[in-house]
């Protein structure tokens, strides 16, 4: 039997070894992160750990034909777009105030996919408003010319597909005189052109408001009106459209226009007795851009479409056989009409400016015509 003393040292002993081995096993523990005996809820080093790849995004089906709204070009587009894409199109075709009276009116429900006019203000109001697809760039859009590059908005809702002259000076050599002929806009206030000047509505006609919007846009508001009010008191003729401007001219009604190009070359080809005038300040542009609906069902074909539109065969496709084929490319590597004028100087009215004025200065041009 073991004495009390002997007693008393073993329960010592015995009470060291538990202390001990109880360190040891808190130390495994410890390094269990470490030597990567933890549990399946712990992360194991970069080394050990495996990055997923992500998931690809699933592609988006076109739910049905592409239709675009547009007020040009109806007759070459359907074949074109066709053979170069494999797509089929549906045009609605109308003049500018008739198609976007037409998107206003299916705001809530509407029936395009793509809109493509010469009414970039217009156009670009349905940006800012949130009806158009942005921050989709063409794979392309590295091809447009400088001028055109110009007008690319920085959401990229819409891009420029050519520029025309919503309006030069053309006259009558008949019954106006080469040396009496007007040379810049300034004149058409001149007393000795009385009730001889006509020009297109801008209310009505897609390429009309450009043309006024940049004067405005230069001028100011109210210098704007008093500017074309000058125009007025002399006796200016407002015609819904610019081919009704083409049968006054051609009738003797009037002998001086500010006339769209492709209409004022149309009748110079024609042979009626007119001269042209590039104006020296410039003619203002009209210019045509292409816009995606930002609900649309057919992404797949819209975003085709507006390649289509940039690839620079189908630029000179519409100079080669369109009815309005007088304008100014957007894309390099295309050729001009070869007769249209070497020095056809185009400018602009800011996108953004003439937006926020339209309804103002159409609305002025209405209240006028009513005087």
């Amino acid at each position: 039997m073991l004495s009390k003393q002997s007693n008393v040292f073993v329960s010592a002993f015995m009470i060291m070894l538990l202390l001990a081995l109880s360190a040891c096993g808190n130390g495994e523990a410890g390094n269990g992160n470490q030597s990567g005996n933890a549990g399946p809820e712990t992360s194991g080093t970069p080394a050990q750990t495996e990055t997923a790849a992500p998931a690809e995004e699933p592609k988006v089906e076109d739910e049905g034909t592409l239709t675009v709204y547009l007020n040009d070009f109806d007759a070459l587009i359907p074949s074109l777009f066709e053979a170069a894409t494999g797509y089929k199109v549906e045009l609605v075709v109308g003049n500018g105030a008739e198609i976007m009276s037409r998107v206003e009116a299916e705001k809530g429900n509407p029936h395009w996919d793509v809109l493509w006019m010469d009414a970039m203000p217009s156009i670009n109001g349905l940006g800012e408003a949130g009806q158009l697809m942005e921050g989709w760039a063409p794979d392309n859009l590295s091809g447009l010319t400088d001028f055109a590059n110009s007008f690319v908005p920085e959401k990229n809702w819409y891009v420029p597909t050519g520029a025309h002259a919503a309006g030069v000076i053309v006259y009558n050599k008949d019954k106006v005189k080469a040396e009496d002929a007007p040379t810049s806009w300034e004149q058409f206030a001149d007393a000795k052109y009385k009730d001889a000047i006509g020009m297109a509505d801008p209310a009505i006609a897609a390429p009309a408001y450009p043309f006024v919007s940049w004067f405005f846009g230069e001028k100011g508001m109210e210098e704007g009106q008093t500017f074309f009010g000058g125009w007025m008191k002399n006796g200016l003729k407002v015609y819904p459209k610019n081919p009704n401007v083409v049968k006054s001219l051609s009738a003797g009604e009037i002998t001086i226009a500010a006339l769209q190009e492709s209409n004022a070359y149309a009748m110079k080809n024609a042979n009626e007795p007119i001269e042209i005038i590039w104006p020296e300040e410039g003619a203002p542009a009209s210019v045509r851009v292409a816009a995606i609906q930002k609900d649309t069902k057919n992404p797949n074909a819209a975003k085709a479409f507006v390649e289509f539109l940039l690839d620079p065969a189908t630029q000179q496709a519409l100079i080669d056989q369109g009815d309005e084929s007088y304008f100014q490319p957007s894309v390099k590597g295309v050729n001009a009409k070869p007769d249209r004028a070497a020095n056809a100087k185009l400018v602009a009215a800011e996108a953004s400016w003439a937006s926020r004025n339209e309804a103002a200065i159409k609305q002025w041009f209405a209240d006028q015509s009513v005087q």
